[in-house]
């Protein structure tokens, strides 16, 4: 078991030295100035960097576009058994986090973040909190690093959540046994859009919820598949028209998909001025 005093467990590489030896590239990670921190305080640190470790994110991980350290919750706990949570004042079923467990394993999570909570975000992955968007992706990305806080049980303390002025955010309206795997998502979708770890920054311009609708649908080789064809405007050569075809199908599939989408889509449109019209005019 380790010591609380220990530093969080980290996920990544090396930077790659000319050497007649052999070594371990995942001993340490890459150091990168100005490299976004991501940072998990959980009871299952071996939960990460799971599916993080893979494709992009992990490529970008193991270059040092991004940091991930695990700050394990059961370090902090008290007396022999390492105790992190306790019954529910008033009564009821389950468990809750301590809010002194809590608070110790926060205060070793933000040594050395930036202090400004917009560039360096502490949330608390809840069911009960705001939900999770593209528009929480990009603010996130924009910022210096994230910390996140994975429940377990009932929940946590409502103290130590005041206390650290923590953000609450649900990854939807259902209930998982834990806050690893929406914590995994989050950063997925966050990191995606850190400069670099997708390569075509134009990709997550075009994509579902970049501009408030759904993306339209793809096509590739072959031609023909089952007897459906690539719809012809995307074989045409004429770029102009089928900008406007990708638009029309995004718009449709919003309306039909998600409505609660459209109508916001709409109300946006609506607020902007029209040319020749000043503001406030009708």
């Amino acid at each position: 078991m380790s010591n609380p005093s220990d530093p969080p467990k980290s996920h990544g590489r090396l930077s790659i030295k000319a050497s007649l030896q052999p070594r371990d590239l995942m001993e340490e990670p890459r150091v990168v100035k100005g490299a976004f921190d991501a940072r998990v305080v959980t009871l299952f640190p071996d939960a990460f960097p799971g599916t993080l470790g893979l494709s992009l994110t992990g490529r970008a991980l193991d270059f040092g576009l991004w940091r991930l350290n695990t700050v394990p919750l059961r370090d902090f706990g008290e007396g022999r058994h390492r105790t992190v949570d306790d019954t529910p004042a008033g009564g009821g079923a389950g468990m809750v986090l301590r809010a002194d467990v809590v608070d110790a394993a926060l205060r070793v999570a933000m040594q050395g973040a930036d202090p400004d909570r917009s560039l360096w975000p502490v949330v608390y992955v809840s069911p009960r909190g705001r939900p999770f968007d593209q528009a929480t992706a990009r603010r996130w990305a924009a910022g210096s690093g994230i910390t996140l806080l994975c429940g377990r049980f009932e929940g946590v303390d409502q103290r130590v959540l005041d206390h650290w002025q923590i953000e609450e955010v649900s990854l939807g309206d259902f209930v998982l046994t834990g806050g690893e795997i929406a914590a995994q998502a989050m950063l997925d979708a966050t990191v995606r859009l850190l400069p670099g770890v997708l390569g075509n920054a134009a990709s997550t311009e075009e994509e579902s919820f970049s501009h408030g609708l759904l993306e339209h649908p793809q096509y590739t080789r072959p031609q023909v598949w089952e007897g459906q064809e690539i719809p012809a405007v995307l074989t045409g050569g004429n770029h102009g028209e089928v900008a406007k075809w990708r638009r029309a199908q995004a718009e449709a599939l919003t309306a039909a998909r998600r409505p609660d989408l459209w109508a916001a889509h709409q109300a946006a449109q609506d607020a902007v001025p029209k040319p020749g019209r000043k503001p406030g005019k009708p």
